[in-house]
């Protein structure tokens, strides 16, 4: 059977997260303690026993949804040969460390400077996110364009659901809009960073020169890129689609449906709660066969 495997992003994280693969294999207790090295502070300490909140902070949240994925992949790796793999935004990374396009090393790395990068341009201007529900995806695109501050659409999530980015001005008027517009949903979320936007360009700019001086092997199997929708398996083509990613949307709606189209019998989600992006895929296919890792 091809199956496609995919991997979560910032949100997937949950206390307690990876303490039970800690303790039960040696492969985990290796990959974490080795995280813990590179990273030069103990993550798994927060992970497996931190508050909710202390989990929410960017630069924490997103190793932890990373290794927690990674480390399922090298734990069942006698088993795991893709048709695919792809990764919703974060998740990109974990992808291609699955897919062996990146080491579990240089992943984690990257991982982390992206988090920092991504931490600190939220901290430039006030921004945000909100989830809009029940509206074409083309009349949110248009009443984003007339908005005189910055908002646009971030993240594609399936059929029905996307997600905006912009200032917290921009935010708050497009809500109303969108509601206007009939919107079953237009809410404003709990983050603090307008991610997937022109706001993150300080991120991508800070990011660039770590992806670049980094080595990507071609991969073992295509990854799906969030800016293209696209299979790829060049390494030139793949590391300019992770630097761009901080500042386009994540076309994850269009990813799944290329997947599909390209031949995917099945998707696995590996990591988090492994319901988030089977959530999506029954957006787009009720009955097309997920299973979690």
């Amino acid at each position: 059977m091809k199956k496609t495997y995919v991997f979560p992003g910032q949100g997937a994280q949950f206390p307690g997260m990876g303490k039970d693969m800690y303790e039960s294999s040696g492969i985990a207790k290796e990959y974490f303690d080795k995280a813990n090295e590179i990273l030069a502070y103990n993550i798994t300490d927060i992970m497996f026993d931190g508050t909710e909140e202390e989990l929410k902070e960017t630069r924490i949240t997103q190793p932890a949804v990373f290794l927690h994925s990674v480390i399922k992949v090298l734990m069942a790796e006698e088993n795991f040969e893709p048709f695919a793999v792809a990764g919703h935004s974060l998740g990109e990374l974990s992808a291609l460390v699955a897919n062996k396009a990146l080491t579990f090393e240089d992943g984690l790395k990257l991982v982390q400077q992206r988090a920092e990068a991504m931490q600190k341009a939220c901290e430039i201007e006030d921004s945000t996110m909100a989830a809009i529900v029940g509206l074409e995806d083309d009349v949110i695109e248009k009443i984003c364009v007339g908005i005189d501050d910055v908002v646009v659409p971030a993240n594609y999530n399936c059929p029905g659901q996307l997600v905006i980015s912009g200032s917290i001005s921009g935010i708050n008027k497009a809500v109303e809009q969108l509601k206007e517009a009939g919107a079953k949903r237009a809410l404003v979320l709990a983050v603090r960073g307008a991610f997937h936007s022109p706001l993150m360009k300080p991120a991508e700019d800070e990011l660039r020169a770590a992806i670049e001086s980094t080595t990507f092997s071609t991969p073992i199997c295509p990854v799906y890129q969030n800016v293209s929708a696209k299979a790829e398996t060049n390494p030139t083509i793949i590391k300019q689609n992770l630097i761009d990613q901080l500042t386009a949307p994540v076309r994850w709606t269009q990813t799944m449906l290329n997947m599909i189209a390209d031949g995917t019998e099945q998707f696995v989600e590996v990591g988090g709660s492994g319901k988030v992006i089977r959530g999506f895929i029954k957006r787009v296919d009720r009955k097309f066969p997920s299973e979690a890792l």
